[in-house]
């Protein structure tokens, strides 16, 4: 494991990235990603796009080194890419805070808080596995999940990095019997059954041109995919499928909604018709990228612990 750029400096290369439009203690751990774990203090190594990194920031720059292959002009594409490093962050924080001096406040302590683009079959699978769950809990599931079903990467010292599973992989005749002796319980189903209609029905391709149709097609789309509801759909909309307007509600979104907008939703509970409310209100108030303003106060919440760590 090379822990800093000094230890190895030819293996690292940087871009140029301030505090202010990234940081990594906020966005990795808070529930976008379950991959990632910070292997030594500031630095947090993870699997993107079947490579292993380990990423770190110093006098605002985005170092990075990857395992088993080379840094160059191409990673730092991919890097790019995965953090959307070309949305200035800033702007946004300015212009939402000038709409709405609650998001002001909120957000005064979270700083470089933004919405990764992540592969949207890795995505969608990770995101059922979210329903009633918790952060640290869904982490772990994924963990088997690759390590079951994914292929190995590589060692970092004790630690095994498998990539995230292949779809032939989750849809063999036994999978949903090894999801289950993995602990993963209902959700098995839905894992092996989306996986299978991707594959006999929607493709990968088909998932991936969702992102040139319209939010409200897509997420039609996914809601017809075996375990896929309203939330998981916007999860997938915002963070693969470039749909910066969607709002996923959950518990977080749905009390921050009621409890600090004042919202009267009619219900105790997340109806399609409460998630339909709250995600037009946030977007007539943050504008069209809604669903990252809304990532910034979901952090804000989580960090404040005002509810059981990481409550999906």
């Amino acid at each position: 494991l090379r822990d800093t750029p000094s230890a190895s400096p030819a293996l690292w290369r940087a871009l140029p990235c301030p505090a202010a439009e990234l940081r990594l203690d906020l966005v990795l751990p808070s529930g976008q990603t379950f991959r990632w774990r910070e292997s030594s203090p500031g630095s947090w190594t993870g699997v993107l796009g079947g490579t292993v990194w380990t990423l770190r920031q110093e006098r605002d720059r985005l170092w990075y080194t990857v395992y088993g292959g080379e840094a160059g002009a191409d990673t730092d594409r991919r890097l790019r890419e995965f953090f959307q490093l070309d949305v200035g962050l800033r702007e946004l924080y300015r212009a939402w805070g000038a709409a709405d001096p609650l998001f002001r406040e909120a957000a005064k302590d979270f700083p470089g808080v933004r919405v990764l683009r992540q592969d949207p079959v890795e995505c969608l699978l990770s995101f059922i596995c979210t329903s009633n769950n918790h952060i640290s809990r869904i982490t772990a599931m994924i963990e088997r999940l690759c390590q079951a079903f994914g292929r190995h990467l590589c060692h970092l010292g004790a630690q095994p990095f498998h990539a995230f599973p292949s779809l032939a992989a989750l849809t063999g005749a036994d999978a949903e019997a090894r999801l289950r002796a993995l602990g993963f319980g209902y959700r098995a189903r839905f894992i092996s059954g989306t996986a299978r209609a991707i594959t006999e029905g929607l493709s990968v391709e088909g998932l991936h041109q969702l992102r040139t149709v319209p939010y409200v097609e897509a997420r039609r789309v996914l809601c017809t995919l075996p375990g896929v509801g309203t939330k998981v759909a916007d999860c997938v909309c915002l963070m693969a499928l470039d749909k910066a307007e969607a709002v996923p509600v959950d518990t977080h979104v749905w009390r921050i909604a009621r409890q600090r907008y004042g919202m009267e939703l009619g219900s105790r509970s997340i109806t399609p018709r409460a998630h339909q409310e709250i995600g037009d209100f946030f977007r007539g108030l943050w504008g069209p990228r809604a669903g990252w303003a809304q990532a910034v106060l979901f952090c804000a919440d989580l960090h404040k612990g005002r509810e059981p760590a990481g409550s999906r």
